[in-house]
């Protein structure tokens, strides 16, 4: 069987040049056919097998356990938020002392996995939207980011699924997001540059004016540290 190596090389470059391939999480139509022990116990056997591989004794006491460690925090905790059951229900309400400025929330922590070495990504999101007759709870955009960033992703498609999911809270385009992170997997491998960190932005309606945007941008350089 002759074996495509430019096929091979390609994959690689997207993934070291973290390239996305779609706007939406990439899945499988049966992703959610098997439950979340019935996940765990596949995942704790694959890990199992790629240390088994590695040559390590998992017969030591440091060891034995971290099969069934990674397994459920891969399906309960760092890829949570591939499961819609776990999307955050965010409630809105009439904006009632007609706030038209915009709100922003800054400096929202950003913890997420790389798609491409199932690294860390880890650092700060900021987001903005103008009432357009609703408001939603301000812990609820935390969840959003949260939620969105508990699967593997790449930086620039966060951006978009957490204005894409606030826009439709809100029922207004008025929506952005700036995110500023670091990435392990080119911080700690590959280049291993410790020092650099990718800023990607979103910016829907009215945000996309110079002026609103500025205003925007000006906000999170606020001095806000209490």
């Amino acid at each position: 069987m002759k074996i495509d190596r430019s096929l091979g090389e390609h994959f690689e470059e997207v993934g070291n040049e973290h390239i996305s391939s779609s706007e939406d999480t990439p899945m499988r139509d049966d992703a959610f056919v098997l439950n979340d022990d019935e996940k765990i116990e596949r995942i704790r056997e694959s890990i199992r097998e790629v240390m088994l591989t590695l040559g390590l004794d998992l017969d030591d006491d440091s060891l034995k356990g971290t099969p069934d460690r990674v397994a459920k925090m891969f399906v309960k905790e760092i890829f949570g938020g591939l499961h819609p059951a776990r999307r955050p229900k965010a409630s809105t309400f009439e904006n009632k002392y007609k706030y038209g400025e915009m709100l922003v929330e800054k400096n929202i922590t950003v913890y997420s996995t790389c798609e491409h070495h199932l690294l860390p990504i880890v650092g700060k999101a900021h987001v903005a939207y103008i009432s357009n007759g609703k408001v939603v709870g301000l812990s609820k955009m935390n969840r959003i980011v949260d939620y969105y960033a508990k699967r593997p992703q790449v930086q620039e498609r966060l951006n978009i699924q957490i204005v894409r999911e606030l826009q439709k809270v809100l029922d207004t385009d008025d929506v952005a997001c700036v995110i500023d992170a670091k990435h392990l997997c080119v911080n700690s491998r590959g280049i291993r540059d410790i020092e650099s960190s990718t800023v990607t932005a979103e910016y829907g309606g009215k945000f996309k004016d110079e002026a609103v945007r500025r205003e925007f941008l000006d906000y999170i350089n606020l001095d806000t540290n209490f």
